[in-house]
């Protein structure tokens, strides 16, 4: 029985078909290891859709980064608008781990901004793969992090269903003890409020309230209610309620931690003593006893995630729950999920290289006394233990490296070289660096042809070697009256989005990146892009990474390149051998079929759509319906708004004085511009 209902306007086409048949007996089949080759531009996402719509299983699909990670969300949620769709990323904005640095003798204290609608996400996705079968997660790397017992998880959560007895103080004890906060403010995300006889509560994984009336101990009503304007959604008559954290642990299972953490305190202490280093064991101490404390009295500390061994009842090496966990298994404890690595020659290694450089990092700060040993079960899974829980895995790459082609087998690799569109890989130029001996050669070359396809309504790419390449390209372009924008790692996850989205948009016309704008981006609108350096050996100018860049020029009817090299490197020639190669094959086959290459035209949507906070939903909506009233009448308007908010400040309602006075900002701006 099929449980995924694929929509889409097309229907398989070039060399989808034959791939979609191929991968799908290979599942079927039992093969663990299958290879998606398919080049930039031939609907690798669409093939996979299509594969998860024929097997029907619940799917995890893993990016090497939170951007291409947002875009194959709303690719999959486009295909899959009445399963469920999920997007799995770390919920860090910023992140500085915990680290010592011996040689200086400085402690660096874990540091961390924690963006709270991607924690929300994050609920969502595991909470829908224990409700649900119809599920396809989309995930970074951090899916292979410690993330808490999801058995405990479950087990944990509320069902509250109209009519059942449900005394109140015992109702307020049991939300406190799945991880929810008390408040008499304003609801977020993991509170709840207690008003008379009602209690309201906002779960982790949804931007609405539940408020539960009672009446003597029976539930008498639930109301599902927008938190922002206070209306009525609906009524219903049950919901379940999961814990607002992840790392849930019962009281006895806590008092059991507790004595496990002291009796390895105890042990460590007495070793470094022995050892004469009584500097490392006073500070161990002392920190040790202090989390103690904490966990005792609030069930938590800073740093807890490095107790997780003991709370688990793991064995010292035994690797941590994780993502993974929370899909479904077998009887016997397989898995019972496809997994979809995108873009896997820069995945793989990836989570391959993860479990090193976190074990590294964690051997100093237990080596100096800042962490107990058992803080190295803490990490993630190591690449080993990765292969053994993701069960049957698909490889998508149009650059496939030697690991994914070994595992597959020729046998168990599906070419997709022929594109729907018709669309053949673009063509390459390869210009000087150094013109009259000055090496902004390139750089005005890339101007010249910059300007003439903005000219045409087409957008441009230009890769450097350098983040502050990047930046200083970017200014120079704009004072040479060039639209440009940077995009690199230092800049935000979902600013990242919005930079994209806007440039498909046209709000500028040129972007300029190092390695971000290489794998799996699509951007139909590209029909240039500039590599700069392209004669300089390295990861950024090997042979992966060149054909990788080329293809963003593939999605488009006028896709061109220019390999700025005053030499060339075997890369270089390799990458141009290649794409020759697939020119000639996608030119006999058009011609063979009558084909007339098409430009792809796709929609411009972006995830940030879903991760608009409730107060800026609220703000665009006052607006939509304000703003022709305000037209009309501006002083009026903005005298009712005023007078609400201060009606708002009098009764301590600052969220609804925020929204309104935020209004009211945007409406005086529209009679600005």
């Amino acid at each position: 029985m099929k449980t995924f209902n694929l929509k889409s306007e097309f229907d398989p086409a070039g060399d989808q078909p034959q791939a979609i048949k191929k991968l799908t007996k290979g599942i079927k089949d039992g093969v663990p290891h299958q290879t998606l080759l398919g080049v930039t531009g031939s609907g690798k996402t669409f093939t996979a859709a299509s594969v998860i719509a024929n097997i029907g299983k619940p799917t995890l699909v893993i990016a090497h980064n939170k951007t291409l990670a947002a875009q194959l969300a709303q690719e999959y949620r486009e295909f899959f608008p009445e399963n469920e769709v999920h997007y799995f990323v770390s919920y860090y904005d910023y992140y500085q781990p915990e680290a010592y640095i011996p040689a200086s003798d400085t402690y660096i204290e874990k540091e961390a901004q924690i963006n709270e609608e991607i924690e929300r996400l994050r609920h969502a996705t595991t909470q829908a793969l224990l409700t649900r079968r119809d599920v396809i997660i989309v995930a970074s790397v951090s899916c292979i992090y410690g993330l808490g017992n999801p058995e405990e998880y479950e087990k944990r959560n509320m069902k509250f269903t109209v009519g059942e007895n449900v005394p109140r103080n015992e109702l307020l004890r049991k939300l406190v003890s799945i991880y929810f906060e008390r408040t008499n403010a304003d609801l977020k995300p993991g509170m709840f409020r207690a008003l008379g006889n009602a209690v309201e509560i906002m779960p982790v994984n949804e931007k609405v309230m539940y408020r539960l009336e009672l009446e003597g101990t029976k539930l008498a009503k639930i109301l599902k209610v927008d938190p922002v304007t206070q209306s009525i959604i609906e009524e219903i008559n049950s919901f379940f309620l999961f814990p607002a954290k992840h790392f849930v642990t019962p009281e006895d299972e806590r008092a059991r931690s507790i004595t496990a953490i002291a009796l390895e305190l105890k042990e460590r202490l007495a070793q470094l003593r022995r050892a004469g280093r009584n500097l490392e064991a006073e500070r161990l101490e002392r920190r040790t006893k202090y989390d103690l404390a904490m966990i005792r009295e609030i069930g938590y500390c800073n740093g807890i995630e490095n107790y997780s061994r003991h709370f688990d009842g793991r064995n010292a090496g035994d690797a941590a729950h994780t993502l993974l966990s929370y899909f479904p298994h077998t009887k016997d404890g397989k898995p019972d999920f496809l997994t979809i690595i995108d873009e896997s020659h820069a995945t793989v290694p990836q989570i391959g290289g993860m479990h090193a450089g976190d074990r590294s990092r964690k051997d100093m700060l237990i080596e100096h006394g800042f962490r107990l040993p058992s803080a190295l079960d803490n990490r993630p899974l190591q690449f080993h233990e990765f292969e053994e829980r993701v069960g049957q895995v698909i490889y998508t790459s149009a650059t496939p490296a030697t690991y994914e082609l070994e595992a597959s087998g020729k046998e168990n690799i599906a070419e997709q070289l022929i594109r729907p569109t018709g669309l053949i890989d673009p063509e390459i130029t390869v210009k000087g660096v150094i013109e009259n001996g000055d090496y902004k050669g390139q750089v005005q070359d890339f101007i010249s042809e910059t300007q003439k396809e903005v000219a045409k309504g087409h957008r441009t790419i230009g890769t450097t070697l350098t983040k502050k390449m990047a930046e200083d390209l970017s200014e120079y372009l704009r004072e040479n009256g060039i639209k440009a924008e940077y995009l690199h790692s230092e800049i935000k996850t979902i600013e990242r989005i919005e930079i994209l989205t806007e440039f498909r948009k046209g709000t500028f016309d040129c972007l300029i990146g190092v390695n971000l704008l290489r794998e799996g981006l699509d951007l139909p609108e590209v029909s240039f892009i500039g590599i700069l350096d392209s004669d300089k050996a390295g990861f950024l100018r090997s042979e992966t990474s060149l054909i990788q860049i080329i293809g963003r020029a593939a999605r488009n009817l006028e896709g061109h390149v220019t390999l700025y090299a005053d030499g060339s490197t075997k890369a270089m020639e390799y990458a141009i051998r290649e794409t020759d190669r697939r020119r000639t094959l996608q030119t006999a086959y058009n011609t063979k079929h009558g084909i007339t290459p098409i430009s792809v035209k796709k929609a411009i949507k972006d995830i940030t759509e879903q991760l608009k906070t409730d107060h800026q939903a609220a703000v665009d909506t006052l607006l939509a319906i304000d703003g022709e009233r305000y037209k009309a009448n501006p002083k009026k308007v903005i005298k009712e708004k005023e007078k609400r908010m201060e009606e708002s400040v009098k009764i301590l309602d600052f969220e609804t004085a925020a929204i309104l006075r935020d209004e009211i900002r945007a409406l005086k701006e529209q009679t600005l511009q």
